[in-house]
Formats: C-alpha cells, sequence, structure tokens
C-alpha cells in the first residue's frame, strides 16, 4: 500500500457537484491498493499515519501527530499511485490491485482509522473525484508498507 500524506487546514471531495467528504484541520490521505496487499498493510500503514509527527510545537519542530492534535482526515482512493511511468508515455498499472480487491481494503484502512476516534471523512471509490486540498506548509510525505 501506498500512501500520500498531505497536512492541511482544510479539504473536500466533489462528485457529481456534491460534497461527499469535508475536513478542517488534519491530512489528506491518497491512498494506492497493490496487487498482493493485505490487511496487515492495512493495519500497519492506518497506524502510522496517525501516529506521524507531522504538526509544528511553537519552535516550528514536527512534534505532534494527527492522534495528538485530534486532527481530521479526508481518504481518497488513487491506483494511479501505482502508475508505471518507466516505459513509454502512457502509464501502466498493473502493480494497482484489482478494483474489488482495492476497495475493500480501501474500506478496512478507513475502518482502521475511524478505530482510533478521529474524525474520518472519504470520497467515493472508483468515483470521478474533485479534490480540493488547502496543503498546509506545504507538507506532503510518501508512505510505503514494506512486505
Amino acid at each position: 500500500m501506498r500512501a500520500v500524506v498531505q497536512r492541511v487546514r482544510q479539504a473536500k471531495v466533489i462528485v457529481q457537484g456534491r460534497v461527499v467528504g469535508a475536513i478542517d484541520r488534519g491530512a489528506v490521505i491518497l491512498l494506492g491498493v497493490k496487487d498482493g496487499d493485505s490487511e496487515d498493510e492495512v493495519r500497519w500503514l492506518a497506524e502510522k499515519c496517525v501516529n506521524l509527527r507531522i504538526f509544528e510545537n511553537d519552535q516550528g519542530k514536527f512534534h505532534f501527530s494527527l492522534l495528538e492534535i485530534q486532527g481530521e482526515i479526508l481518504v481518497v482512493s488513487q491506483f494511479t499511485l501505482y502508475g508505471d511511468c518507466r516505459k513509454g508515455r502512457r502509464p501502466s498499472f498493473t502493480e494497482a490491485a484489482h478494483p474489488t480487491e482495492a476497495e475493500d481494503l480501501y474500506e478496512k484502512f478507513v475502518e482502521a482509522l475511524r478505530d482510533t476516534g478521529l474524525k474520518v471523512e472519504t470520497g467515493v471509490f472508483a468515483a470521478r473525484m474533485e479534490v480540493e486540498i488547502h496543503n498546509e506548509g506545504p507538507v506532503t510525505l510518501i508512505v510505503e508498507s514494506v512486505r
């Protein structure tokens, strides 16, 4: 699994002109599921994301996590995170999980985040979405499970 974690002041997802998920201070997590990923990756990645110390203290040092600031999370599925651009001009998505498998693990990832007690909003799996992100910093990290 691969996550792009962006610290935000606010963010929202719009599908067919309707806001389906919106958050204030916290993080947007763009989530890609790789073929062969399992619930082990789900648990590890969820734990890692909520505990990343990406929020600053009074001295400007990254010191606080989403859990510590009670930040909000917006999760957006994004199979394109597994786009392979090494050959040609069109990305190959052969490393991405099949949509049925990916949706199941995406939902389990969202549930694992919700189990922390934080507010978690989502986009709509496999929908065409507009994602509005007010990145703070900017702070953007790539977190990937290792198997």
